[in-house]
């Protein structure tokens, strides 16, 4: 297998707090990493780093061959090799972002037109065989104001989809759903999963993270204390901090 993203001694700070504290880490092309950890505890800023939404201040991000510039080189340039890795890289919010005034169809078509350079022909072709994937196929003519929360995520998957990626990141992308949609969106990351799709997933679906992951990391207080295969973590978690996270959530 071969290296997709790899950290070495990531250190981000907001002003004076330490968010993400000397982080080590790889994921391989194919795996599924699910990224577990109390609120605040640095998940969602870590993946977000991997896309280049957050500067970090010290050590060493690559993505797909290219070095995440650190935010030193982000002030003088760096943006070359930025766009080279989102290009590369898909992205799914807790919130949708989708843009309201423009329909389904034409939320996922337009980066690749723009991006990409597709012909809106080809952008369009291959946005609806993306929503018969994801099972919207029949709402391509809606807006997002007129889908439910699921559905909407279920979009924004398509969108990111759309743009090709070597790796997905989730950023919680069910916790801002009611309950009975939350199914559907893990539905179709199951999919991706069995599809072979690299992913980074922030979610506080215990069940869902023992099922699809092929590593779970434990993040807390901006440090990564445990990496392991789930059947460890979930059954068998060698850290303190660790057990007393899991002893707490599988409760609820």
């Amino acid at each position: 297998m071969s290296t997709i993203v790899e950290m070495t001694g990531v250190n981000k700070f907001y002003g004076s707090l330490q968010v993400l504290k000397d982080v080590d880490l790889s994921v391989e092309k194919g795996e599924v990493m699910v990224v577990i950890g109390p609120s605040g505890s640095g998940k969602s800023t870590l993946i977000r780093c991997v896309n280049g939404l957050e500067v970090y201040q010290q050590g060493e991000i690559t993505v797909d061959g290219y070095q995440m510039p650190r935010e030193e080189d982000r002030k003088i340039g760096g943006e070359k090799e930025l766009a080279a890795i989102r290009k590369g890289v898909g992205m799914v919010f807790q919130q949708f972002n989708l843009f309201p005034h423009k329909t389904v169809l034409e939320n996922i078509s337009l980066a690749p037109m723009r991006v990409r350079r597709k012909s809106k022909a080809e952008a369009e072709a291959n946005a609806l065989r993306l929503l018969d994937r994801v099972g919207l196929k029949a709402h391509a003519a809606k807006y997002p104001a007129q889908l439910s929360g699921g559905q909407q995520q279920r979009v924004a998957i398509a969108r990111a989809l759309a743009m090709e990626p070597h790796i997905m990141l989730f950023d919680e992308p069910t916790s801002a759903l009611d309950p009975e949609m939350v199914g559907e969106v893990l539905d179709v990351m199951r999919e991706l999963a069995a599809e072979g799709m690299t992913m980074m997933i922030v979610t506080h679906e215990m069940g869902f993270a023992r099922e699809v992951a092929d590593r779970v990391v434990y993040i807390d207080q901006g440090a990564i204390l445990e990496v392991a295969k789930p059947a460890q973590i979930f059954d068998a978690p060698q850290n303190e901090r660790t057990r007393t996270f899991l002893s707490r959530v599988l409760k609820h």
